[in-house]
């Protein structure tokens, strides 16, 4: 259950400041495409990274900040035996109720804007060469283009998305097929790269890949 989880003209007065300091680099795909291997394997090289999707996960985990504001907003039945948020019964909810997505956006991109800000703030303070946020819906946010110095977009066929979702999440091809739809098209994220890295190989390909991305970003 992806979501824009900050929306940068609504924080220039915070993110703006650290402009400057450091190259801030973008990371979006599909689901499924691999942004996190390819976030990890930066973080490995020396990147600072700020997961906006890990975040949206940690605020609606077992005593996570949002909880309260969605237990009170929802009612206790889409939160899970642990405390956390109930994604599967939250997704189901969202994608065909629009107000319910508005709500639940309401109370979470604060949140994660809050944590977004102090995480990059934090990683400017230890020096970092360059900072990368991992933004599933970046391009659907119509905001993040204009504030980022390097677009990296990670694509692979959609039926390798459909098949790692599945397997990764346990949601079925429909379900898989209906968030692919209601994402942006590869086409769409790839119009707007300033690079393209092809998750459909092996490891070590997607490695040799990054370091071209890593060496290639240094030099901005």
């Amino acid at each position: 259950m992806a979501t824009d989880p900050t929306n940068p003209s609504s924080e220039q007065s915070s993110l703006g400041t650290l402009k400057g300091h450091a190259p801030f680099v973008g990371l979006t795909g599909g689901i499924g495409s691999g942004k996190t291997a390819v976030s990890d394997q930066l973080a490995q090289l020396g990147a600072g990274v700020v997961d906006t999707d890990l975040i949206a996960h940690q605020i609606t985990a077992p005593n996570g900040s949002a909880i309260p504001s969605i237990q009170k907003q929802f009612g206790t039945e889409f939160i899970d035996p642990s405390g956390a948020l109930d994604r599967v019964k939250m997704r189901s909810l969202v994608f065909s109720n629009p107000e319910a997505r508005k709500a639940l956006e309401t109370i979470t991109h604060p949140l994660i804007r809050e944590k977004t800000i102090s995480q990059a703030k934090g990683l400017i303070e230890a020096k970092v060469p360059y900072l990368v946020f991992v933004v599933p819906l970046l391009i659907e946010s119509g905001n993040w283009l204009s504030f980022l110095d390097y677009l990296v977009v990670v694509d692979c066929p959609e039926e390798a998305q459909i098949e790692r979702v599945m397997h990764r999440s346990n949601l079925s091809r429909n379900e898989v097929e209906g968030i692919i739809q209601a994402q942006a098209s590869r086409q769409e994220r790839i119009a707007h790269a300033d690079m393209v890295i092809e998750n459909q190989g092996s490891l070590d390909d997607l490695k040799a890949d990054v370091l071209k991305l890593h060496q290639k970003i240094l030099q901005i």
